[in-house]
């Protein structure tokens, strides 16, 4: 039987040419658009598989205005056969719901349904530059039934039904084996992709796009209600950019290495620039219309939050969830519980931790079955308690479990998602087209556009869900001794929900809670591997040896080139972590990478650019080659400069 190969791809403006509108969103009309960075991996890992199924058809998708055929067209350069492009004003401001019920029925018009005898395979890149929510793909595959592997490096086919996906998860990675159909998300560690060939680029020349409407996928009036920026149950309320809060960083200033550590020294003992803050206008507060107040909740009530289980541990993302968690239900007042969901086997010893650390209830699920996570048991037990206890918030930590599991909730609840908040409080909406004021309503904060823009996102179908950035929110502290209600829940299972298998799972020792717990983190960057990281780890090491928690980690480019495991990589596509001393050695400072260092209580920059962007984030910097300026540092720790922290 053949096997069909289709790639999902999305054309994206460049983060640094978009611009702000007068209505306080995002405009891209302006901006030069290429084919999402994730996306194009996709794609290699579609073309990577053809090389096992020569006869392979190959089909490239995408939904977007007519402007998305350029996108198309290089997929087709690249070795692509077929293009479909879902094109309609309808679909125009839709979320990422809409967004993957639309794909969803796409695909399933062009005869992609998980009963097709015939087997095929969708790719899709992990997430896009200009959302960074990574939900369609799981959208998608809830949609279509069918299974899936997000946050994949590396995709090989067993036979003509299976295949066995390496996914990266907190620490290290699992080994999946997959039935087809299902759909894989690639991140950028993947296989480089391909440059278009020029017999390709003949070939897409003389290729038509296949544009298609909603009316000619046959969506339904009732699905048709669903998408476009007036059926999607999220929308943007605003956006506002991101400023750095710092002072001007303290440079060091010397003639040799030495002088210039120990003029850092100096400085940092000194305590660096003071920050000047600039006084702003108090903006007047505005009164609110003479509308209606309404409450849509009816009987959604409570928090509900999920802890997730590494190594026979709540998770530490899954504890600091539990601290915005108490905020709202403070905000909401009537006495409003949080209600935490803990499945596994024999997991029973860890709901006094949960209750310690902030939870009313716990919803305990144990089976044998749910030894190990897996999206689509679990996805289906959280919804079936999501429809008994009709929580009005329902939050997840976005971990690589969680930025799959939450969209794929929401899929099955009609819900809008929220990815990757760093902000979530409870206010109001001014329906201005209805006339009313909604209230209350979450408000989910989250960075966007390569990290420049700060979005507020509103949801209005219960419950509300959201994902929050891991390493944003503190650990609430903990109560000994404090208890709560255990409710038990027996699920019903679906034998079709164990259809993906684990293979193998491995978690290196540069696991995700040492980053969290360490006081100081030693990082490395493009510019600090020409010795493979070394004087990063040493760096980290002299402190540990004056008993510092302390850890190296690095920066993305670092773990794309080999060089170190997923689990040390910082930043947007990595971990948000707040130590009280950050040491970026030989970064350039990408916002992408200040989006996981900005809550660092000091950061030092070691780099040989003294125009390098990361010295307009840091607060002390040392412009110097690091093969000079480490070692000498090295020895001042040696001495006993501990960047001012005590030993644990």
């Amino acid at each position: 039987m053949a096997l069909t190969i289709i790639s999902l791809i999305k054309q994206v403006p460049l983060p640094a040419e978009m611009r702000m509108g007068e209505d306080g969103l995002m405009d891209r009309t302006k901006a030069k658009s290429i084919i999402n960075i994730d996306c194009q991996f996709g794609l290699e890992a579609g073309l990577q598989l053809k090389k096992q199924y020569p006869d392979a058809r190959m089909i490239v998708c995408s939904m977007g205005p007519g402007s998305f055929e350029a996108s198309l067209k290089t997929a087709i350069s690249m070795g692509y056969d077929e293009a479909y492009l879902l094109s309609d004003r309808k679909l125009g401001g839709s979320d990422t719901y809409a967004t993957g019920l639309a794909i969803s029925t796409m695909l399933e018009y062009l005869g992609f349904s998980k009963d097709r005898k015939e087997p095929f395979i969708i790719f899709a890149g992990r997430q896009t530059s200009d959302g960074d929510t990574a939900h369609v793909p799981s959208q998608v595959a809830e949609n279509m039934g069918i299974p899936q592997a997000t946050f994949v490096e590396r995709v090989e086919a067993n036979d003509g039904n299976t295949v066995t996906a390496r996914r990266i998860i907190e620490g290290g990675y699992q080994i999946l084996k997959l039935p087809m159909p299902c759909l894989i998300s690639l991140t950028p560690t993947g296989v480089k992709p391909r440059k278009p060939s020029l017999i390709g680029a003949i070939k897409a020349r003389y290729t038509t796009i296949n544009v298609l409407s909603v009316d000619d996928i046959k969506m339904t009036p009732e699905q048709q209600a669903l998408i476009g920026i007036n059926g999607s149950p999220t929308i943007v309320a605003a956006v506002a950019n991101i400023e750095s809060d710092r002072p001007p960083v303290a440079l060091a200033t010397g003639q040799g290495d030495e002088q210039l550590v120990n003029s850092f020294i100096q400085e940092w003992e000194k305590g660096g620039n003071a920050l000047v803050k600039k006084e702003k206008a108090e903006k007047e507060t505005k009164e609110l219309p003479d509308f209606p107040i309404v409450d849509l909740r009816e009987q959604n009530k409570g928090i509900l939050t999920w802890a997730e289980i590494t190594n026979g541990k709540i998770a530490r993302p899954s504890l600091e969830l539990l601290t915005p968690a108490r905020h709202l239900a403070d905000q909401l007042g009537n006495d409003t519980k949080i209600s935490t969901v803990i499945i596994g086997k024999n997991v029973k010893e860890l709901v006094n931790t949960l209750f310690e650390y902030g939870s009313d209830e716990v919803i305990l699920v144990e089976n044998d079955k749910l030894e190990e996570y897996l999206v689509l048991p679990f996805s289906d037990i959280i919804t079936q308690i999501i429809r008994e206890r009709k929580p009005e918030v329902a939050l997840f930590a976005a971990t690589t479990a969680g930025r799959e599991l939450a969209p794929r909730i929401g899929m099955r609840t009609g819900s809008g998602v929220t990815a990757d908040c760093t902000g979530l409080e409870m206010g109001h909406y001014i329906d201005r087209k209805n006339k009313r004021i909604i209230r209350p309503v979450l408000h989910s904060r989250r960075p966007t556009y390569g990290e420049s823009k700060l979005a507020t996102i509103l949801g209005f179908v219960y419950p509300q869900i959201s994902t929050a950035r891991a390493g944003t929110f503190p650990v609430p502290a903990q109560q000994r001794g404090r208890t709560g209600t255990i409710s038990k829940f027996a699920p019903k299972l679906n034998n079709e929900d164990f259809v993906t298998q684990i293979i193998d799972t491995k978690r290196g020792e540069g696991g995700l809670q040492s980053l969290f717990d360490a006081d100081i983190i030693v990082s490395g960057g493009r510019g600090a591997v020409g010795d493979g990281l070394k004087l990063v780890q040493q760096l980290a090491e002299a402190l540990k040896d004056k008993n510092i928690k302390a850890e190296w980690a690095c920066s993305r480019v670092v773990v794309d080139n080999g060089f170190a495991e997923y689990a040390r990589q910082i930043g947007q596509t990595g971990k948000t972590v707040r130590p009280k001393v950050y040491v970026a050695i030989g970064i350039s400072g990408a916002i992408q990478h200040i989006a996981g260092i900005k809550e660092s209580g000091k950061i030092v920059a070691i780099n040989n650019n003294p125009k390098a962007p990361i010295f307009h984030h840091a607060d002390f910097g040392i412009a110097g080659n690091y093969e000079d300026i480490v070692p000498e540092l090295i020895e001042k720790v040696q001495a006993g400069f501990t960047f001012g922290l005590e030993a644990k």
